[in-house]
């Protein structure tokens, strides 16, 4: 199982969010690419992005930092947040992004994300935030009538890379990730999922791996306060 250290963008700094308020952010560090790099030499396999600005805004807004680790940092980066069309998706991955994740075009559009994984293999992801069952659009403001796994099974043929799967009630709340429904769809789809939101200790990260089906876990604040250590985390998935 692959611990994907997260590096929420906010104007141009490293926050946290609690549930995805932009209102309740917490700054962790001022210079982005330190902190990418401070996961790197504690050797982290992926870095794991996020546009807070651009997923509001429905395009790129902290390109600058991105850019910055994407040129610096040699491990393989995900980003999401603001990526909406195959445009911005064919910029991101010629500047050296590993991986896009499609959130909400993934509901609005998902003959795009169709496009994106034939044209790019194994260089898309479908990023599938939910609300009590639900998933929710737009930096998570606007909660739709789609089900959590009606959206992923959509996708089955469509040759995504991964999903990424948030519990929003879960996201920077430091309470542990909603395990279950985490294990429960990734049963149900071929794609391998990820999990985000709420991993906050070594514990959390054991019960996410002992499922032997979760292929990725996301942690950020738990990083940033020390509750996870970096370094120990990794052996810990490697054993």
């Amino acid at each position: 199982m692959i611990l994907y250290p997260a590096i929420d963008l906010k104007d141009g700094q490293a926050v946290r969010l609690v549930h995805g308020d932009m209102e309740q952010s917490t700054v962790f560090n001022d210079d982005p690419l330190a902190q990418a790099m401070e996961f790197v030499n504690a050797g982290c396999e992926w870095l794991h992005l996020v546009d807070l600005n651009g997923a509001f805004a429905g395009e790129p807004v902290n390109a600058a930092p991105v850019e910055a680790i994407l040129k610096t940092c040699k491990v393989p980066t995900q980003l999401g947040g603001g990526i909406r069309d195959m445009a911005t998706i064919e910029a991101w991955l010629d500047k050296g992004l590993s991986r896009v994740i499609l959130g909400t075009v993934a509901v609005e559009n998902p003959e795009l994300v169709r496009e994106a994984a034939s044209a790019f293999p194994n260089q898309v992801a479908v990023g599938i935030d939910a609300r009590n069952g639900r998933v929710a659009t737009k930096g998570w403001a606007t909660e739709t009538d789609v089900m959590v796994t009606d959206l992923a099974k959509s996708f089955e043929d469509a040759g995504v890379a991964a999903i990424i799967y948030t519990d929003i009630m879960r996201d920077g709340a430091m309470g542990g990730p909603n395990v279950e429904a985490t294990e429960a769809l990734a049963r149900a789809v071929s794609i391998p999922v990820i999990a985000s939101g709420g991993v906050s200790s070594l514990d959390d990260l054991k019960a996410l791996k002992a499922t032997n089906i979760i292929s990725g876990a996301i942690s950020g604040r738990a990083l940033y306060d020390g509750e996870i250590e970096l370094s120990e985390a990794l052996l810990t998935l490697k054993a």
